[in-house]
């Protein structure tokens, strides 16, 4: 899925950008909510603070991503051979897009992800380098804030890149850290659970699948087990701690990397239910 085909063809950049003026120019001075000293002592919580359209979380209707139940996403997008589960890199193009990929847009994504996601061998030994008694949220965080050295954005913004120009190395970053996690993530589970016996990954597999191949479980039902759990959980309305902390961070023109590894210190709090450990 390469930055130009995908997002110029498809006018998604182009797209969002006249919405968020439109919405300025027809709503900015209304007000939202009120704030008290209460909320701001407490991190702003249940404030809308955040412009935000991937997906929405109802009490009553259960979440929504760009409009589609979790039912007809698992209807219409694709599915691993032999399998019934919805696969994350469908998902990932509805997010971006609003629409479900067609079968070329869908394996261009997965291969995508295949080339840009194999660990080098520094990036490998430093996870591996990690005491093992740390909580793999805390070595996942430092394993993002590693791959930061090469990030491009950073690169080009250092170099002067034009501000029109910013988006697309923020992409590029953006697509090698969503190729890379499965395979860091695998790693830090064989270093801390099975001895730092690592399994080399399979390209003939998912992305999803081959996350359950490298930390070791080649049943049909785990790889099916990962590719719904991953697919459904891929967005979360975009205004919980890990989220919002994301979005802070990166507005200050941090990278893909220091933002997410700032998202991964939020998700690992208590509070938010140490909810992918």
């Amino acid at each position: 899925m390469k930055r130009k085909s995908f997002l110029k063809e498809n006018k998604v950049i182009t797209y969002c950008y006249l919405e968020l003026l439109q919405i300025r120019k027809q709503h900015g001075e209304k007000v939202i909510g009120q704030v008290k000293v209460d909320d701001a002592v407490l991190g702003m919580r249940g404030l809308p603070v955040m412009f935000y359209d991937g997906s929405q979380l109802d009490p009553i209707d259960g979440i929504t991503f760009r409009g589609h139940s979790i039912p007809d996403f698992c209807k219409k997008a694709q599915k691993a051979p032999r399998g019934e589960e919805p696969l994350p890199e469908a998902m990932f193009y509805l997010l971006l897009t609003g629409r479900y990929p067609n079968e070329t847009e869908f394996n261009e994504v997965s291969q995508e992800w295949k080339q840009r996601g194999q660990l080098t061998d520094a990036e490998r030994n430093f996870i591996l380098s990690l005491p093992n008694d740390f909580h793999p949220m805390t070595i996942l965080s430092m394993a993002v804030l590693y791959l930061q050295r090469e990030s491009k954005f950073f690169k080009a913004y250092q170099s002067g890149v034009n501000k029109s120009k910013y988006w697309e190395t923020y992409y590029e970053d953006s697509m090698d850290l969503i190729a890379k996690l499965p395979h860091i993530c695998a790693t830090i589970y064989r270093h801390k659970y099975k001895n730092s016996e690592l399994i080399d990954s399979n390209n003939q597999l998912d992305w999803a699948g081959n996350f359950a191949h490298m930390l070791g479980y080649e049943s049909q039902g785990m790889k099916e087990c990962l590719r719904g759990y991953l697919s459904i959980h891929a967005d979360h309305e975009g205004g919980n701690v890990s989220a919002h902390a994301c979005h802070l961070v990166g507005s200050a023109l941090a990278d893909p990397y220091l933002s997410y590894s700032a998202a991964m210190n939020g998700l690992a709090g208590p509070l938010h239910g140490l909810a992918n450990q």
